[in-house]
């Protein structure tokens, strides 16, 4: 059902990265910049991902013996030093996800490079490189945020929803690599529901919120694929929710021909086999259109 599958590493079926956009308060900040500070209870259940979560997660790949990526907004990583710490000193990836999770499409040129430039100064600062990769706040990838990014040094982005498997982006700038994934793996349809946040969705029970994800799983095992859920630690990071992701990774494992990674190890993956000739990717060439489409 993939019509060009790529090869990976030591003959595993399928690559997997969980990763976690951990957020914490920054959406709630961003979302209403007048009276956020007020909004106690939101807050409080945001913090839960950096206090509580992420310490629950680290863990849990220790004990799995498996390194992931987390997606972090700047001021997050700024705010929350001691669960940045827990993430780096685990050999976790730390890769950029916005200043405060403003949105770039939103955004004018001169400010969506501003805030992408204030965030590498930021993960330099805390983890003493680079980050090599991006996922846009919200999925929101604008017209210019491919050019920004290969400018920069990026070497891929996980913003984008258009294929099963990895796939290259083409700018005048240079090129990326896209780490795709799609709403049917993110976990806000499944488990968020807040009025501060402007997102009112039926809560599911933690197997039923999860099948969604374990149905991709399998489907990217059988045919090839990347496995990459977007998660975050306030949400899925919750007790019963991560007992139930604990537990099915701990299966998936047992398997011993999946390969987990972070982000950029599979990028770099990428890069190599199209490098040597032994895969030959898709490639977009961005941005998609020059301007607004009309018909007459």
């Amino acid at each position: 059902m993939i019509r060009n599958p790529i090869p990976w590493p030591n003959g595993a079926k399928c690559a997997a990265c969980v990763t976690f956009d951990m957020d914490a308060d920054s959406l709630v900040h961003i979302a209403h910049p007048q009276d956020g500070h007020s909004r106690v209870a939101a807050i409080s259940m945001l913090q839960y991902g950096p206090r509580v979560a992420v310490p629950r997660i680290v863990e849990s790949y220790r004990q799995l013996g498996i390194r992931q990526t987390f997606f972090v907004p700047a001021w997050c990583i700024e705010k929350y030093p001691q669960a940045i710490e827990a993430i780096l000193g685990e050999g976790h990836e730390l890769a950029h996800h916005g200043f405060l999770h403003e949105h770039p499409r939103e955004l004018s040129d001169e400010d969506e490079a501003y805030w992408l430039d204030r965030g590498i100064e930021v993960i330099v600062k805390a983890s003493g490189r680079r980050p090599r990769g991006w996922r846009a706040p919200l999925y929101n990838f604008s017209h210019r945020s491919a050019d920004l990014l290969a400018t920069r040094g990026f070497e891929y982005d996980a913003s984008l929803m258009g294929d099963d498997i990895p796939y290259l982006l083409e700018c005048d700038a240079g090129r990326l690599v896209e780490l795709p994934s799609h709403w049917g793996l993110d976990d806000w349809p499944q488990y968020v529901q807040s009025m501060d946040l402007d997102y009112m969705m039926p809560i599911r029970a933690p197997e039923q919120g999860f099948a969604i994800f374990a149905q991709e799983f399998e489907a990217a095992y059988r045919h090839g694929g990347l496995w990459v859920p977007v998660v975050h630690p306030f949400a899925t990071g919750r007790l019963a929710r991560w007992e139930v992701v604990h537990r099915f990774l701990e299966q998936v494992l047992q398997r011993g021909d999946v390969w987990f990674a972070p982000m950029e190890e599979i990028a770099a993956h990428v890069l190599k086999v199209t490098a040597d000739g032994s895969w030959k990717p898709r490639v977009d060439r961005l941005p998609y259109y020059a301007g607004p489409v009309s018909v007459r």
